[in-house]
């Protein structure tokens, strides 16, 4: 019954966040997107009243005329929509289910004592320091590199590879292009909460008074806005990463990571640009090459497991399934003690599924070193090799 709570708070926290990500990206894609197409208008009457650039849409079968004030309009109108509940529910149900998955089993999922032997309590508030961290010294550098936006631009670049390289050398791979994903998401979502949307209600506010509104806020939450797009695609990455666990086992994940980011990054900018009415074609094949180069970096190498003698007998399932029902089993097959379910439904219990998943456990424990999770259960390189020689042998 536990394990079926837990995958029940899974199935509805994950289907929560992918509608409520959707709706935000959705959203501030198209506000970008606007943005960036605006064109003076023509109408005198609509320059004297303070309208910055408008554009008009056809869609679904009708037309649309977007406008927008340089600072507010005229006369405020008594229906104003806000942009910020699909941003709160996005990190709410992230956070939530980055609880349930991660917080809750920090021994699976956070720890690899290969790459730093830590405690679970230490693992816990280490991943919500990055959290924490990440706002502070972010929102820190936007204040103090005021007008500043190139030099700005480049730092949060450069605090981004910094936090990518300590994540990658404190939690396990998996969990670390996870956290830094998330330390990007809650800078974005912060961005919201703290910078963007005060400042618009102080607009408001004083519109309402009838005074005239400063246009720093606008700036500022425009200067908030531009990062949050580039982040976009980058934490989509992170995110998504633990379906390819070539990414993160890698020697070098956290530089597999940082070229992966940057490729989103050079492809949502051809995107920015083309809206401004610039097809800059060298972005997105910019991105295209750091995506290859990756992928070569990533290619697996052919692993030769120790030279037998001639007369050794040759490796069977018999020989490796004590290893499999030692360091494997507690989480795949029937009744797990460390899952709810098996993962992708994966059964390691007899030797009839242990041959069936021949390539699946030779791929994540031999070539990936994906499998056992952190290594949770120990797993020697000897016994990888066995299992190597079995699978090369023809997993007999």
């Amino acid at each position: 019954m536990e394990g079926f709570i837990t995958d029940g708070l899974n199935l509805v926290l994950r289907w929560l966040h992918v509608v409520a990500a959707i709706a935000w990206i959705g959203e501030s894609f198209y506000f970008v997107a606007l943005d960036n197409s605006l064109k003076p208008p023509t109408d005198a009457n609509l320059r004297k009243r303070g309208v910055f650039g408008e554009l008009w849409h056809v869609h679904g079968g009708g037309f649309y005329n977007m406008q927008k004030y340089t600072v507010a309009p005229p006369e405020m109108p008594e229906d104003l929509h806000w942009s910020k509940w699909p941003s709160y529910t996005t990190w709410m149900s992230g956070f939530a289910l980055f609880t349930v998955l991660y917080l809750f089993s920090p021994e699976t999922y956070l720890i690899d004592k290969n790459v730093l032997d830590m405690g679970p309590v230490v693992a816990i508030f280490s991943a919500l320091g990055f959290l924490m961290g990440g706002w502070i010294v972010y929102d820190s550098l936007c204040r103090l590199l005021v007008g500043k936006d190139k030099i700005l631009g480049i730092c949060v670049a450069t605090y981004v590879l910094i936090a990518i390289w300590l994540a990658c050398h404190i939690f396990a791979g998996r969990a670390a292009y996870l956290i830094v994903g998330a330390m990007m998401a809650t800078i974005m979502s912060a961005n919201v909460f703290f910078v963007i949307i005060p400042g618009q209600r102080k607009m408001v506010d004083k519109m309402l008074k009838g005074e005239e509104p400063n246009p720093i806020y606008g700036k500022r939450g425009k200067q908030r806005s531009v990062h949050n797009t580039y982040f976009t695609l980058p934490v989509v990455f992170a995110m998504l990463s633990n379906h390819y666990a070539m990414t993160y086992t890698h020697p070098f994940n956290w530089a597999i990571l940082a070229i992966i980011m940057a490729a989103g990054a050079m492809i949502r900018q051809f995107f920015v640009m083309r809206h401004r009415g610039q097809v800059l074609w060298y972005l997105p094949a910019g991105g295209v090459v750091l995506m290859a180069a990756a992928l070569v970096w990533m290619m697996p190498r052919p692993i030769a497991p120790e030279a037998q003698a001639a007369n050794a007998p040759t490796v069977k399932v018999a020989d490796i399934q004590p290893v499999l029902q030692q360091r494997c089993v507690a989480c795949h097959s029937a009744h797990p003690t460390l899952m709810g379910a098996a993962p992708a439904g994966v059964l390691l219990d007899t030797p009839d599924e242990i041959s069936k998943n021949a390539q699946r456990i030779y791929q994540q424990a031999v070539t990936l070193k994906a499998m056992p999770l952190g290594n949770v259960t120990h797993m020697t390189d000897d016994e990888r090799m066995k299992i190597a020689a079995w699978f090369q042998e023809g997993a007999k």
